[in-house]
């Protein structure tokens, strides 16, 4: 017997759904760009043409739902293995991190990229944060649910294990990936420059590396995280009772979710406002 065949399965598990997120990642942002074309199509077409463009909105609609629901298992599903690895108690989530994540070097930084493989492969090391930040709480409600006696530190530590180590990693790649294909750093900064231009709508240069970012997997996981921790505290009767109770709970998230995204919204708006003017006056130093 092979020692430490848990973790060796984890492993392959965990590399192989995170191919097909990135795979997933990569063909719902060209299926959500075919839907809003086909929408825009739609409410702009003549008499003539509206059983094409309607058939075709239905088609592109019907295609996204199930790109959305097959990223969300295979999110669903990443969730769970890493779950898996945190609440083992044989270093599993270390083991898994070292050897995922010296895969992941090996695997990019001796091949060759041009400048602009590189910002792309930049953008989905940034939405990759969105998930990892799911995927902790997804962590975080199984806890609440199941664990026992004092986990709340356990659980801070290694949910910062996780992301310090990837947020280590990523760096170490990408500097040897800018030495090994003679990359400035000063690309970098451009790459941060063009995302703060699309943060404020404002048209980059490069028009076709855009960051794409599908929210919906992430947020179908998130609310399969919250339901079941709403569901533990709710009354089991009367039924208008529990009724009212869900009815509350669900504004109050609505509220507070949306709050934080105007929030959010405004700080990243902000800092690219910021960002952008500190870029122009560098540039005009130069000049």
């Amino acid at each position: 017997m092979i020692r430490g065949q848990g973790i060796i399965k984890l492993y392959v598990v965990y590399n192989v759904l995170e191919i097909f997120d990135k795979l997933c990642q990569s063909f719902g942002g060209d299926v959500m760009q075919s839907l809003f074309n086909s929408a825009d199509g739609l409410a702009n077409c003549s008499q003539e043409n509206v059983q094409f463009w309607l058939w075709r909105f239905f088609s592109d609609e019907v295609l996204a739902v199930v790109s959305s629901i097959i990223h969300s298992f295979v999110l669903l599903a990443q969730a769970i293995t890493l779950s898996t690895c945190i609440v083992a108690h044989n270093n599993a989530l270390f083991a898994m991190l070292v050897s995922n994540n010296f895969a992941e070097i090996k695997s990019n930084v001796f091949k060759r990229y041009s400048k602009e493989n590189v910002q792309s492969l930049v953008y989905f090391d940034s939405v990759e944060r969105f998930h990892i930040m799911a995927f902790v709480l997804f962590v975080l409600a199984q806890n609440i649910l199941e664990a026992e006696g004092p986990w709340f530190e356990s659980f801070l530590c290694n949910a910062l294990v996780v992301y310090v180590c990837e947020v280590m990693i990523d760096i170490i790649k990408h500097s040897f990936i800018a030495k090994f294909n003679d990359i400035k750093p000063i690309a970098f900064s451009e790459f941060l420059e063009d995302l703060c231009k699309q943060t404020l709508n404002i048209q980059t240069e490069n028009g076709k590396k855009n960051l794409i970012f599908v929210p919906l997997a992430p947020a179908c996981v998130v609310i399969r995280v919250l339901r079941p921790v709403y569901a533990a505290h709710l009354p089991y009767n009367p039924l208008p009772w529990r009724l009212f109770w869900m009815l509350v709970l669900f504004a109050m998230t609505f509220v507070m979710l949306a709050s934080l995204k105007m929030m959010i919204g405004m700080g990243l708006r902000k800092h690219a406002r910021w960002y952008v003017r500190r870029c122009q006056r560098r540039k005009l130093h130069f000049d």
